[in-house]
């Protein structure tokens, strides 16, 4: 984005010509990829997103052959998103008090043994439930310490670039653990794969521990503070959000996905009713992240900044169109490119991911990411236990086509104030690339 007093600045002056402010958004995913701390990061995400995703569909096929029921199925891969009803705020808030490098490692050694736990075979459908519901809390402070030490590392729209690497990642990770899972399962053990998938997070620990920078706790850098507690971090966190209404409106864009991402947790009975098994419902899981790694590339590489900022509003409407096509009999392969569709248009959580980290003070940016991240696994916990319970009253197809009416009226209603701040927003974007890490 060019200002365009600066643009008429003289030949000789030190302003940048918007010919080279359009080089440098378009040329800052290489950037960003040139810092070695970024392909650590880069490299366990990716690791402890195929781990998460392989965790999701291996528990959930568990749980549906011992218990034959879809309502079971979504209390597994519900008890997986809900944590952050309980714990989110509070858990987040670490990544503002200890070094974060230092909380990712944990989490990531933590998590590793907890799912090693899970795969013992024979332990009862409650105990699983109970074992993923702790695998699922280190995952907060670790979401919330990345977001936060990413912006460290890069500011402006290198951040943007670092975020939809990270994205983008993460659904090749979906793709990747969801389907390859799926297959698995077919013809291994799902215990099996359970205990084998705790040493991909082993691996992502080990990463960031040798590749990532140490660096202070982000109070002893203020002058040595004393730290305030993590419940006074969590008020004055939500007061952050939710008193400031882009980061509000941001904050909602995201938790959309509590209604569109839906089909995710129906994958299992949506498999049955047409005749296949765990291969296809890891397809099913998988389809929103197909559109969404093609959308989200599309989006952060091809379209200047503030035409992409501008965007948000009618994406977010343009995502929940596609459920209603569920109110038609469907077969599998149109349900799986429905869902593609759905995912392409997603990707506006991308470009919404890192215009709320960099629109929030630097010293609250791991708190204000962790609340807005716990909300949204909230959103989508809730979402697929209420659909998974509705599915046993009536059908697939009605709830999924319910969501879809529901969700698009709120993006309709998000999209309406959105269109007034988005230029606002997209200016502060950039007046972080100016700012110190």
């Amino acid at each position: 984005m060019g200002n365009p007093s600066l643009d008429r600045a003289a030949d000789g002056g030190d302003h940048e010509s918007p010919k080279e402010q359009d080089n440098k958004w378009r040329s800052s995913y290489r950037d960003v990829m040139a810092i070695a701390e970024f392909r650590s990061m880069w490299l366990a995400h990716a690791l402890s997103m195929i781990g998460t995703n392989l965790l999701n569909i291996t528990s959930s096929v568990l749980v549906y052959q011992l218990t034959d029921s879809a309502f079971a199925a979504g209390i597994t891969l519900a008890v997986m998103f809900l944590p952050p009803i309980l714990a989110g705020p509070l858990f987040s808030g670490l990544a503002d008090i200890l070094p974060r490098r230092q909380v990712m490692v944990a989490c990531d050694v933590i998590r590793a043994v907890v799912i090693v736990v899970v795969g013992i075979p024979g332990m009862p459908v409650w105990a699983v439930w109970a074992l993923l519901f702790v695998s699922i809390l280190p995952s907060i402070p670790f979401a919330a310490a990345r977001a936060a030490l990413l912006s460290q590392i890069v500011q402006g729209e290198r951040y943007v670039a670092s975020t939809a690497i990270i994205q983008l990642t993460a659904q090749i990770g979906m793709l990747l653990g969801l389907i390859a899972g799926g297959v698995i399962v077919t013809f291994v053990s799902p215990n099996v794969t359970l205990m084998s998938t705790g040493v991909l997070f082993v691996l992502s620990a080990l990463i960031l521990r040798f590749g990532v920078r140490a660096r202070p706790a982000p109070v002893r850098e203020q002058g040595g503070e004393k730290r305030p507690g993590l419940l006074v971090m969590t008020r004055d966190g939500a007061k952050l959000v939710f008193g400031d209404p882009k980061l509000r409106v941001l904050a909602m864009l995201a938790w959309l996905a509590g209604l569109y991402s839906i089909p995710y947790g129906l994958a299992n009975p949506m498999a049955t009713e047409a005749g296949a098994g765990p291969a296809a419902a890891g397809f099913i899981m998988a389809g929103q992240s197909i559109g969404a790694l093609v959308g989200g590339f599309v989006l952060t590489r091809l379209i200047p900044p503030p035409t992409r900022t501008r965007l948000l509003g009618p994406l977010a409407i343009l995502t929940c169109v596609p459920l209603l096509l569920w109110v038609f009999p469907m077969p599998l392969w149109m349900m799986i490119t429905a869902l593609t569709l759905c995912g392409a248009a997603g990707s506006y959580q991308f470009v919404a991911n890192a215009a709320f980290v960099l629109c929030v003070p630097k010293e609250g940016r791991g708190l204000a990411f962790g609340l807005v991240a716990s909300g949204l696994q909230a959103a989508q916990g809730i979402g697929i236990l209420l659909s998974s319970y509705f599915v046993e009253l009536t059908s697939t197809s009605t709830v999924i086509a319910g969501a879809g009416l529901l969700a698009l009226l709120s993006a309709i209603c998000l999209a309406v104030p959105w269109a007034r701040m988005s230029r606002e927003v997209a200016e502060r974007m950039e007046a972080t690339e100016s700012e110190s890490a």
